[in-house]
Protein backbone atom coordinates (compact mmCIF):
# COMPACT_ATOMS: atom_id res chain seq x y z
CA UNK A 1 0.00 0.00 0.00
CA UNK A 2 1.52 3.42 -1.07
CA UNK A 3 1.84 6.15 1.71
CA UNK A 4 0.32 9.31 1.58
CA UNK A 5 1.03 11.91 0.20
CA UNK A 6 3.34 14.40 2.06
CA UNK A 7 1.65 17.84 3.34
CA UNK A 8 1.43 20.54 1.04
CA UNK A 9 4.66 23.24 1.93
CA UNK A 10 3.98 25.31 4.77
CA UNK A 11 1.44 23.06 5.53
CA UNK A 12 1.55 20.16 8.21
CA UNK A 13 -1.08 17.29 9.22
CA UNK A 14 -2.07 16.54 12.42
CA UNK A 15 -5.32 14.30 13.56
CA UNK A 16 -8.06 15.83 15.66
CA UNK A 17 -10.95 13.53 17.22
CA UNK A 18 -9.86 11.10 14.31
CA UNK A 19 -10.56 13.22 11.65
CA UNK A 20 -7.09 14.02 9.61
CA UNK A 21 -6.59 18.52 9.48
CA UNK A 22 -4.19 19.55 7.08
CA UNK A 23 -3.67 23.47 7.91
CA UNK A 24 -1.12 26.03 7.90
CA UNK A 25 1.95 25.83 9.30
CA UNK A 26 1.83 29.16 10.96
CA UNK A 27 -1.21 28.27 13.09
CA UNK A 28 0.41 25.46 16.17
CA UNK A 29 -1.27 23.90 18.59
CA UNK A 30 -4.51 22.44 17.36
CA UNK A 31 -6.43 21.61 19.97
CA UNK A 32 -10.56 20.78 19.40
CA UNK A 33 -13.08 23.05 20.60
CA UNK A 34 -16.29 21.51 19.42
CA UNK A 35 -18.36 20.20 16.77
CA UNK A 36 -21.86 20.24 15.49
CA UNK A 37 -23.39 18.56 12.29
CA UNK A 38 -21.47 20.58 9.42
CA UNK A 39 -17.93 21.05 11.01
CA UNK A 40 -15.70 20.91 14.08
CA UNK A 41 -13.42 23.74 15.12
CA UNK A 42 -9.68 23.79 16.87
CA UNK A 43 -7.95 26.36 18.72
CA UNK A 44 -5.02 27.55 17.25
CA UNK A 45 -1.90 29.96 18.18
CA UNK A 46 -1.39 31.78 15.00
CA UNK A 47 2.94 31.92 15.45
CA UNK A 48 3.10 35.28 13.68
CA UNK A 49 0.94 37.56 16.22
CA UNK A 50 0.65 35.15 19.58
CA UNK A 51 -3.32 35.56 19.06
CA UNK A 52 -5.34 32.54 19.70
CA UNK A 53 -7.23 32.09 17.08
CA UNK A 54 -10.16 29.30 15.90
CA UNK A 55 -10.16 27.22 12.72
CA UNK A 56 -13.27 25.21 11.32
CA UNK A 57 -13.27 22.30 9.14
CA UNK A 58 -16.47 21.93 6.92
CA UNK A 59 -17.62 18.03 6.93
CA UNK A 60 -17.05 17.12 3.38
CA UNK A 61 -18.01 20.47 1.68
CA UNK A 62 -18.20 18.84 -1.52
CA UNK A 63 -20.78 15.40 -0.70
CA UNK A 64 -23.75 16.69 -2.73
CA UNK A 65 -24.64 20.22 -4.09
CA UNK A 66 -26.70 21.10 -0.99
CA UNK A 67 -23.61 20.85 0.97
CA UNK A 68 -21.45 22.75 -1.39
CA UNK A 69 -24.26 25.40 -1.35
CA UNK A 70 -24.45 25.95 2.06
CA UNK A 71 -20.73 26.09 2.53
CA UNK A 72 -20.45 28.69 -0.52
CA UNK A 73 -22.57 31.22 1.00
CA UNK A 74 -21.19 30.70 4.69
CA UNK A 75 -17.62 31.46 3.15
CA UNK A 76 -19.01 34.40 0.72
CA UNK A 77 -21.27 35.48 4.19
CA UNK A 78 -18.73 35.58 6.36
CA UNK A 79 -16.04 37.24 3.78
CA UNK A 80 -18.68 40.25 3.30
CA UNK A 81 -18.83 40.68 7.69
CA UNK A 82 -16.77 43.60 8.05
CA UNK A 83 -18.31 44.94 12.05
CA UNK A 84 -16.48 44.21 15.16
CA UNK A 85 -19.77 42.69 16.52
CA UNK A 86 -20.26 40.48 13.35
CA UNK A 87 -17.67 36.82 13.60
CA UNK A 88 -15.37 37.66 9.85
CA UNK A 89 -12.37 35.62 8.46
CA UNK A 90 -9.33 36.72 9.32
CA UNK A 91 -8.25 33.73 6.46
CA UNK A 92 -9.25 31.16 4.58
CA UNK A 93 -6.95 28.25 2.72
CA UNK A 94 -7.19 25.30 1.35
CA UNK A 95 -3.82 22.39 1.82
CA UNK A 96 -4.75 21.42 -2.27
CA UNK A 97 -2.90 23.11 -4.76
CA UNK A 98 -5.15 22.81 -7.67
CA UNK A 99 -8.71 22.75 -8.71
CA UNK A 100 -8.59 19.28 -9.64
CA UNK A 101 -7.23 18.14 -6.01
CA UNK A 102 -9.91 20.48 -4.20
CA UNK A 103 -11.85 18.69 -1.35
CA UNK A 104 -11.35 21.03 1.84
CA UNK A 105 -11.05 24.10 2.88
CA UNK A 106 -10.63 25.70 6.51
CA UNK A 107 -12.12 29.52 7.76
CA UNK A 108 -10.08 31.24 10.08
CA UNK A 109 -11.87 33.69 13.20
CA UNK A 110 -11.14 35.23 15.68
CA UNK A 111 -11.05 33.17 19.09
CA UNK A 112 -13.56 33.92 21.60
CA UNK A 113 -13.78 31.28 24.22
CA UNK A 114 -17.31 30.71 25.51
CA UNK A 115 -20.40 32.13 23.80
CA UNK A 116 -23.32 33.81 25.52
CA UNK A 117 -25.41 30.44 26.39
CA UNK A 118 -22.33 29.47 28.45
CA UNK A 119 -21.45 32.78 30.10
CA UNK A 120 -25.21 33.08 31.93
CA UNK A 121 -24.82 29.96 33.30
CA UNK A 122 -21.42 30.52 34.95
CA UNK A 123 -23.11 34.14 36.62
CA UNK A 124 -25.95 36.11 36.98
CA UNK A 125 -25.25 39.14 35.10
CA UNK A 126 -25.87 42.45 36.30
CA UNK A 127 -27.94 44.64 34.33
CA UNK A 128 -25.07 46.77 33.73
CA UNK A 129 -23.40 43.43 31.68
CA UNK A 130 -26.83 42.58 29.99
CA UNK A 131 -27.35 46.38 28.75
CA UNK A 132 -23.51 45.90 27.24
CA UNK A 133 -24.41 42.36 25.29
CA UNK A 134 -27.55 43.50 23.97
CA UNK A 135 -25.96 46.96 22.95
CA UNK A 136 -23.50 45.44 20.87
CA UNK A 137 -25.61 42.36 19.70
CA UNK A 138 -27.96 44.87 18.08
CA UNK A 139 -25.21 46.54 16.66
CA UNK A 140 -24.02 43.65 15.16
CA UNK A 141 -27.80 43.15 13.87
CA UNK A 142 -28.55 46.61 12.17
CA UNK A 143 -25.13 45.63 10.31
CA UNK A 144 -26.12 42.58 8.91
CA UNK A 145 -29.93 43.70 8.34
CA UNK A 146 -28.39 46.71 6.42
CA UNK A 147 -26.61 44.32 4.60
CA UNK A 148 -29.85 42.48 3.48
CA UNK A 149 -29.13 39.90 5.40
CA UNK A 150 -31.68 37.86 7.86
CA UNK A 151 -29.47 35.44 10.40
CA UNK A 152 -32.63 32.93 10.89
CA UNK A 153 -30.83 31.19 14.22
CA UNK A 154 -29.94 33.75 16.12
CA UNK A 155 -29.40 32.17 20.15
CA UNK A 156 -26.65 32.39 23.08
CA UNK A 157 -25.45 29.27 21.74
CA UNK A 158 -24.22 31.64 18.20
CA UNK A 159 -23.43 34.57 20.61
CA UNK A 160 -19.80 34.85 21.14
CA UNK A 161 -17.97 36.59 24.00
CA UNK A 162 -14.57 36.66 24.24
CA UNK A 163 -12.75 34.78 26.56
CA UNK A 164 -11.61 37.51 28.83
CA UNK A 165 -15.23 37.65 30.32
CA UNK A 166 -15.63 34.07 30.62
CA UNK A 167 -15.28 33.86 33.87
CA UNK A 168 -16.13 36.28 36.79
CA UNK A 169 -15.35 39.72 35.64
CA UNK A 170 -17.96 42.51 35.70
CA UNK A 171 -18.31 45.82 34.66
CA UNK A 172 -16.11 47.62 36.89
CA UNK A 173 -14.77 44.43 38.52
CA UNK A 174 -11.71 42.94 38.58
CA UNK A 175 -8.96 44.81 36.42
CA UNK A 176 -5.63 44.04 34.28
CA UNK A 177 -2.45 45.75 35.48
CA UNK A 178 -3.43 49.08 34.37
CA UNK A 179 -6.39 49.25 36.44
CA UNK A 180 -8.48 48.86 33.19
CA UNK A 181 -11.58 46.10 33.31
CA UNK A 182 -10.61 43.40 30.68
CA UNK A 183 -12.74 44.01 27.17
CA UNK A 184 -16.20 42.86 27.05
CA UNK A 185 -16.33 42.00 23.47
CA UNK A 186 -19.63 40.03 21.98
CA UNK A 187 -19.70 39.04 17.83
CA UNK A 188 -22.93 37.45 16.18
CA UNK A 189 -21.54 34.26 14.71
CA UNK A 190 -22.50 31.13 12.26
CA UNK A 191 -24.08 32.20 9.04
CA UNK A 192 -24.52 28.84 7.83
CA UNK A 193 -27.56 29.37 8.29
CA UNK A 194 -27.99 32.97 6.87
CA UNK A 195 -29.75 34.21 4.16
CA UNK A 196 -31.20 37.32 2.30
CA UNK A 197 -34.14 38.57 3.63
CA UNK A 198 -37.32 37.08 1.74
CA UNK A 199 -41.16 35.53 2.63
CA UNK A 200 -39.62 32.24 2.54
CA UNK A 201 -38.17 31.53 5.32
CA UNK A 202 -38.95 27.90 6.21
CA UNK A 203 -38.56 26.97 10.65
CA UNK A 204 -37.43 23.55 10.37
CA UNK A 205 -33.12 24.65 10.23
CA UNK A 206 -33.66 26.90 13.02
CA UNK A 207 -33.51 25.84 16.82
CA UNK A 208 -36.81 25.26 18.12
CA UNK A 209 -36.85 27.91 21.26
CA UNK A 210 -35.56 30.92 19.14
CA UNK A 211 -37.63 30.53 16.25
CA UNK A 212 -39.23 34.03 15.44
CA UNK A 213 -43.06 34.18 15.60
CA UNK A 214 -43.47 34.97 11.57
CA UNK A 215 -41.24 31.67 10.58
CA UNK A 216 -43.17 29.70 13.11
CA UNK A 217 -46.23 30.85 11.13
CA UNK A 218 -45.13 30.78 7.37
CA UNK A 219 -44.33 27.55 7.89
CA UNK A 220 -46.90 24.91 6.66
CA UNK A 221 -46.17 21.85 8.15
CA UNK A 222 -46.63 22.69 12.18
CA UNK A 223 -45.78 20.55 14.70
CA UNK A 224 -47.23 20.43 18.40
CA UNK A 225 -44.16 22.15 19.63
CA UNK A 226 -44.23 24.62 17.38
CA UNK A 227 -48.07 25.23 18.34
CA UNK A 228 -47.04 24.99 21.84
CA UNK A 229 -44.52 27.18 21.30
CA UNK A 230 -47.11 29.83 19.58
CA UNK A 231 -49.41 29.74 22.48
CA UNK A 232 -46.62 30.26 24.69
CA UNK A 233 -45.16 33.48 22.93
CA UNK A 234 -49.08 34.51 22.88
CA UNK A 235 -49.59 34.35 26.73
CA UNK A 236 -47.57 37.29 26.78
CA UNK A 237 -48.00 39.31 23.99
CA UNK A 238 -51.88 38.46 23.47
CA UNK A 239 -53.23 37.12 20.55
CA UNK A 240 -53.14 39.71 17.70
CA UNK A 241 -55.24 41.47 15.63
CA UNK A 242 -57.37 40.53 12.42
CA UNK A 243 -55.47 42.17 10.58
CA UNK A 244 -52.35 40.81 11.67
CA UNK A 245 -54.10 37.12 10.61
CA UNK A 246 -54.94 38.62 7.29
CA UNK A 247 -51.44 39.14 6.05
CA UNK A 248 -50.64 35.74 6.92
CA UNK A 249 -49.74 33.82 3.63
CA UNK A 250 -50.45 30.07 5.27
CA UNK A 251 -53.85 29.75 4.86
CA UNK A 252 -53.69 26.54 7.48
CA UNK A 253 -51.63 29.58 9.82
CA UNK A 254 -55.21 31.92 9.07
CA UNK A 255 -57.59 28.93 10.43
CA UNK A 256 -55.24 28.17 13.39
CA UNK A 257 -55.22 31.85 14.33
CA UNK A 258 -58.88 31.97 14.18
CA UNK A 259 -59.83 29.49 16.04
CA UNK A 260 -57.28 30.82 18.89
CA UNK A 261 -58.93 32.18 22.13
CA UNK A 262 -58.22 35.47 22.68
CA UNK A 263 -55.61 35.87 24.81
CA UNK A 264 -54.69 39.51 26.91
CA UNK A 265 -51.50 40.73 26.93
CA UNK A 266 -49.32 40.24 29.68
CA UNK A 267 -48.07 43.95 31.74
CA UNK A 268 -44.46 42.91 31.15
CA UNK A 269 -42.93 44.91 34.23
CA UNK A 270 -45.19 42.05 36.37
CA UNK A 271 -43.12 39.28 33.55
CA UNK A 272 -40.00 41.51 34.07
CA UNK A 273 -39.56 41.84 37.82
CA UNK A 274 -35.73 42.16 38.25
CA UNK A 275 -35.57 44.84 34.82
CA UNK A 276 -35.53 48.30 35.16
CA UNK A 277 -38.50 50.52 33.69
CA UNK A 278 -36.31 51.68 30.78
CA UNK A 279 -35.43 47.89 29.92
CA UNK A 280 -39.16 46.94 30.41
CA UNK A 281 -39.79 49.65 27.29
CA UNK A 282 -37.53 48.56 25.25
CA UNK A 283 -38.72 44.77 25.36
CA UNK A 284 -42.19 46.08 25.00
CA UNK A 285 -41.20 47.09 21.37
CA UNK A 286 -38.91 44.48 20.42
CA UNK A 287 -40.99 41.51 21.60
CA UNK A 288 -44.63 42.58 19.27
CA UNK A 289 -45.77 39.51 17.28
CA UNK A 290 -46.09 41.59 13.99
CA UNK A 291 -42.66 41.89 12.32
CA UNK A 292 -43.72 45.10 10.59
CA UNK A 293 -44.91 47.03 13.92
CA UNK A 294 -41.54 45.36 15.95
CA UNK A 295 -39.29 47.78 16.60
CA UNK A 296 -35.70 47.33 14.30
CA UNK A 297 -32.17 46.91 15.57
CA UNK A 298 -31.76 50.12 14.17
CA UNK A 299 -34.66 52.25 16.10
CA UNK A 300 -33.80 49.69 19.12
CA UNK A 301 -29.93 51.24 19.33
CA UNK A 302 -31.85 54.60 19.68
CA UNK A 303 -33.77 53.62 22.75
CA UNK A 304 -32.96 56.33 25.98
CA UNK A 305 -32.39 52.58 27.82
CA UNK A 306 -28.64 52.20 25.61
CA UNK A 307 -28.29 56.90 26.45
CA UNK A 308 -25.26 56.06 27.73
CA UNK A 309 -23.89 53.89 25.36
CA UNK A 310 -24.94 55.08 22.37
CA UNK A 311 -21.63 56.05 19.82
CA UNK A 312 -22.71 56.50 16.16
CA UNK A 313 -19.65 58.10 14.76
CA UNK A 314 -17.72 54.84 14.81
CA UNK A 315 -20.55 53.05 12.76
CA UNK A 316 -19.22 51.09 9.43
CA UNK A 317 -21.64 51.18 6.77
CA UNK A 318 -22.89 47.98 5.37
CA UNK A 319 -22.10 46.62 1.72
CA UNK A 320 -25.34 45.05 0.68
CA UNK A 321 -24.39 41.42 0.30
CA UNK A 322 -25.37 39.95 -3.00
CA UNK A 323 -26.75 36.79 -3.32
CA UNK A 324 -27.78 36.70 -6.50
CA UNK A 325 -25.13 34.08 -7.40
CA UNK A 326 -25.62 31.81 -3.74
CA UNK A 327 -29.25 30.17 -5.22
CA UNK A 328 -28.45 29.38 -8.95
CA UNK A 329 -28.62 25.57 -9.78
CA UNK A 330 -25.25 24.23 -10.64
CA UNK A 331 -23.66 20.73 -10.81
CA UNK A 332 -21.17 19.70 -7.92
CA UNK A 333 -18.25 20.48 -10.03
CA UNK A 334 -19.01 24.12 -10.94
CA UNK A 335 -19.95 24.34 -6.85
CA UNK A 336 -16.50 23.70 -6.61
CA UNK A 337 -14.91 26.00 -9.17
CA UNK A 338 -16.75 29.05 -7.82
CA UNK A 339 -16.07 28.00 -4.05
CA UNK A 340 -12.26 27.63 -4.76
CA UNK A 341 -11.78 31.10 -6.61
CA UNK A 342 -13.52 32.51 -3.60
CA UNK A 343 -10.55 30.61 -1.27
CA UNK A 344 -7.96 31.99 -3.41
CA UNK A 345 -9.52 35.30 -4.19
CA UNK A 346 -9.70 36.27 0.01
CA UNK A 347 -7.59 39.06 0.86
CA UNK A 348 -7.15 39.48 4.97
CA UNK A 349 -8.32 42.09 6.68
CA UNK A 350 -6.38 44.80 8.78
CA UNK A 351 -6.82 43.28 12.30
CA UNK A 352 -10.02 42.11 12.42
CA UNK A 353 -11.28 40.98 15.51
CA UNK A 354 -8.44 42.57 17.83
CA UNK A 355 -9.96 46.41 17.94
CA UNK A 356 -11.34 46.91 21.63
CA UNK A 357 -14.73 48.97 20.89
CA UNK A 358 -14.45 52.31 23.05
CA UNK A 359 -17.46 51.18 25.17
CA UNK A 360 -15.09 48.26 26.65
CA UNK A 361 -13.59 50.89 29.02
CA UNK A 362 -17.07 51.25 31.15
Amino acid sequence: MSSPAPARKGFYRQEVTKTAWEVRAVYQDLQPVGSGAYGAVCSAIDSRTGNKVAIKKLYRPFQSELFAKRAYRELRLLKHMRHENVIGLLDVFTPDETLDDFTDFYLVMPFMGTDLGKLMKHETLSEDRIQFLVYQMLKGLKYIHAAGVIHRDLKPGNLAVNEDCELKVSLGGESDQDGVPPPILLQILDFGLARQADSEMTGYVVTRWYRAPEVILNWMRYTQTDLDQLKEIMKVTGTPPPEFVQKLQSAEAKNYMEGLPELEKKDFASVLTNASPQAVNLLEKMLVLDSEQRVTAAEALAHPYFESLQDTEDEPKAQKYDDSFDDVDRTLEEWKRVTYKEVLSFKPPRQLGTRVPKETAL
